[in-house]
């Protein structure tokens, strides 16, 4: 694909959105290389690798490529046997890191989920979990080296720290004792890697010792005791012991991570190939862009297009199709109408497809494939080149001309323009038939009536318009293919005020032909209008009457589901009443065969009371439930307007809390119920009001109201540093309770390095808690080994 066409149309600036869309400097290179392709198949795997990026985004999130750092270099250097530094192991054990949680979320697909094109990148990544542990054991930053990174090394640091002690004690008796009135400060300070005292110039023969300075004003010196000579010289060879034990250790580590060179390098390759597609895919979503169907029939159909250069909310979708009824459209109208947006738009979504980049278009819009797209679009006159407008066109017009076959898509703007307008027409109709009869896919723009006349009258050639409101006079930007456009030079120019007079006279100018052609194109514009009005009433009757359709079948579902079901209650009703009448009427008459003849009257009286006594209270009890109104309706809870946070009352327990999770497609939810978490319904919840607190007044404030609530401000992130441990973890169990009914995703805890105790502790704590789904030490660049990221449920 010719350079050129790649600026005219502005596909270097969609080069630059992709760019952003990489994480890694790796990635977005390889975005910055990306070029259309011409083999199908090609572009057809590339498309389908995007789009199911985009499904992944969709299913599981979005995820990070950033530690994709580029290590050629470190890893020819380990491949010929050469240490790498501390920065440079690190950024390996970042990569190898990223790589174990990229793998990690490549598994992250549904049960019911097909496998994807991206299925095989994912299993060919090696995340060597063994190799990045040790680096992050042994390195902890850039210029620390972990105590445990070797016993030898631990052994010479703590008699480091032995013989620091000793220097530190040896000078502190001397500040405190006979060297007291000899000093300048009575501080110990460092000089050539060696404690000092400072004493006094006029005291320096005082002090017996080595002097390693003097300060700018002569009036001290800092010497070293000869009594801490020797410690300082202990120090000195421990330090070098240091650096060389250091030396050792990343030696080792860098050999470790020579025996994996191949799975190194096809990590990086995949990483890089990975953020590129789903920059790709990122790209597509902000866009809302589809995945184009490709043909080699050289037929476009792009179905409500955009271009993804202007605002997605204000931009006129356009619909276009050329190469299947005709092979030439010629787009007319007035200017700023939308014309050269057309073209461009076209052009792009042509060199975005083939490139694998979906298109901001509905789906199962069409493009074919392109060995090469022209355009002649914009002013490119040069004054160095002693070229008119019109001649820099007409250069540009026969390159085009020289080198296009049937597999090129040919788009000229404004085509004839900037000449003697017969001239014009006469040598743009030339053009257009010399493409036309190669078969070649053209579109372009005019101002000719020539060409809207020719476009008519020539086979498999097509008008389209740019509509324009002159009403408003302002352009709709709506393509309409089949209908050659006005320029509305004269009403136009009428609506802002020019005298009929002079437009009367210019009209008599125009000769018969030219203004019957476009009092046509004038009715015809009348009647699309006509009937488009026409089509947008019936497409509201039409839909409002098949709500209507639905509205009503929804309410006779409903009456066939309320009959019923008073007919099931009824039928029960009247089974149980029959039931308890039969029973009734059989313990009456066994009571009555028992009594005999000579049966005491008052009983028998006794037995009749009671028996009506108790068909009184049934009667009575209907008769109350006939007159009582039906109760209200409980207030229940819309499970759409419920959110995390919300106060609740569980009504069969009589207890209040915080709505913890939102409720399923059966109503369960949990509600945090202070430091009980309860499974409940929504159908067992009411909603409570949040209680209001005044707040004091404060100068020219008045008494305000404050509403509580858990979601107010709280960090997202705790520092323990200086903390006991039991001082901690009790400050890091109240931070997470409060940020988790906060509804944080994630929060940071800050412990730092030193010996890891307090690092252990709070691990050992974040080990306990239901509620915390997952916790890591942070990368390089998040604090490493200092912090801890917890992510909760």
């Amino acid at each position: 694909m010719n350079e050129k066409v790649l600026h005219t149309l502005e596909f270097d600036k969609i080069l630059g959105m992709l760019v952003e869309k990489a994480d890694s400097e790796p990635g977005k290179n390889m975005c910055r290389e990306l070029t259309p392709s011409t083999d199908l198949e090609e572009i057809r795997t590339n498309q389908t690798l995007t789009g199911d990026a985009l499904n992944r985004i969709f299913q599981t999130g979005l995820t990070s490529f950033g530690s994709n750092h580029d290590l050629g270099f470190s890893i020819r250097s380990l491949e010929i046997g050469s240490t790498l530094s501390a920065a440079e192991l690190l950024k390996l054990a970042s990569l190898l890191d990223n790589v174990n949680r990229i793998k990690i979320y490549g598994r992250k697909k549904r049960e019911d989920t097909p496998d994807d094109s991206l299925d095989e990148y994912f299993q060919q990544l090696t995340p060597l979990v063994q190799l990045a542990g040790e680096i992050n054991r042994c390195i902890l930053s850039e210029e620390e080296i972990a105590d445990d990174a070797s016993p030898r090394l631990k052994n010479i640091r703590r008699s480091m720290a032995v013989t620091n002690d000793r220097i530190h004690s040896q000078l502190t008796s001397m500040l405190g004792g006979a060297y007291r009135t000899y000093l300048q400060d009575a501080v110990i300070t460092m000089r050539n890697d060696r404690y000092c005292i400072p004493i006094k110039a006029e005291y320096k023969g005082q002090v017996n010792g080595m002097i390693h300075d003097q300060s700018a004003t002569g009036s001290t010196y800092f010497i070293e005791p000869a009594a801490v000579v020797s410690l300082n010289n202990q120090l000195k060879e421990l330090a070098l012991q240091e650096e060389e034990e250091i030396r050792i250790i990343l030696a080792g580590l860098s050999a470790q991570a020579g025996e994996h060179t191949e799975e190194l390098i096809l990590n990086q390759r995949l990483m890089t190939l990975l953020d590129f597609i789903f920059a790709k895919a990122k790209l597509a979503m902000d866009m809302n862009a589809t995945e184009p169907i490709f043909n080699t029939d050289h037929y476009l159909h792009i179905r409500k297009g955009r271009h993804p250069l202007l605002d997605k909310k204000k931009v006129v979708p356009i619909d276009v199709h050329l190469g299947r009824d005709f092979d030439l459209l010629i787009i007319t109208g007035p200017n700023t109408g939308g014309k050269t947006v057309s073209l461009k738009t076209v052009g792009l979504f042509t060199l975005m497809g083939q490139a694998g980049l979906h298109i901001p278009a509905l789906d199962r819009s069409e493009l074919s494939i392109f060995t090469e797209v022209y355009a002649d679009i914009g002013d490119e006159q040069s004054i160095e080149q002693s070229l008119s407008t019109f001649s820099s066109h007409m250069k540009s017009i026969v390159h085009i001309l020289k080198h296009a076959d049937v597999d090129s898509l040919c788009l000229f703007d404004e085509l004839g323009a900037g000449t003697d307008p017969t001239e014009g027409a006469a040598l743009a109709i030339a053009i257009l038939n010399f493409l036309h009869d190669r078969g070649i896919r053209t579109m372009a723009t005019t101002h000719y009536s020539e060409l809207k006349i020719y476009a008519l009258s020539t086979s498999f050639v097509e008008n389209a318009c740019c509509e324009f409101n002159v009403e408003t006079l302002q352009p709709t930007y709506r393509l309409l293919i089949g209908i050659p456009g006005k320029s509305n030079a004269f009403a136009i120019s009428s609506r802002l005020g020019l005298s009929d007079d002079i437009i009367n006279a210019a009209r008599e100018q125009i000769g018969k032909e030219d203004q019957s052609f476009e009092d046509v194109i004038s009715d015809l514009e009348q009647s699309r209008i006509t009937i488009e009005n026409e089509q947008r009433e019936i497409a509201k009757y039409k839909e409002r009457i098949r709500t209507l359709q639905e509205q009503l079948q929804q309410k006779n579902e409903k009456i066939d589901q309320a009959k019923d079901k008073i007919l099931r209650e009824a039928n029960q009703k009247a089974r149980e009443i029959l039931q308890e009448a039969k029973d009734v009427a059989d313990e009456t008459i066994r009571d009555f065969n028992k009594a005999g003849p000579g049966a005491d009257i008052k009983e028998l009286e006794k037995k009749r009371q009671k028996l009506r006594d108790h068909i009184s209270e049934k009667n009575d009890r209907l008769s109350i439930k006939g007159k009582q109104e039906k109760p209200s309706a409980k207030k229940t809870v819309d499970p759409k307007k419920l959110k995390k946070g919300d106060s609740v009352k569980i009504l069969s327990m009589g207890l209040q809390g915080i709505v913890s999770t939102l409720p399923d497609s059966k109503g369960a939810l949990f509600v945090q119920c202070g430091i009980m978490r309860i499974q409940s319904n929504i159908n067992d919840l009411v909603l409570v009001e949040e209680k209001t607190v005044s707040t004091p007044s404060v100068q020219s404030a008045g008494s305000g109201k404050l509403k509580m609530s858990k979601s107010l401000s709280i960090s997202t992130e705790i520092n323990l540093l200086g903390k006991t441990v039991d001082e901690a973890v009790a400050l890091l169990d109240k931070y997470l309770d409060d940020a988790y009914l906060a509804h944080l995703s994630s929060v940071r805890v800050v412990h730092g390095k030193g010996t890891g105790a307090l690092r252990n502790a709070v691990h050992s704590h974040l080990k306990r808690l239901k509620y915390v789904k997952e916790f890591r030490l942070g990368e390089y660049g998040e604090g490493d080994a200092g912090v801890t990221i917890v992510t909760f449920r």
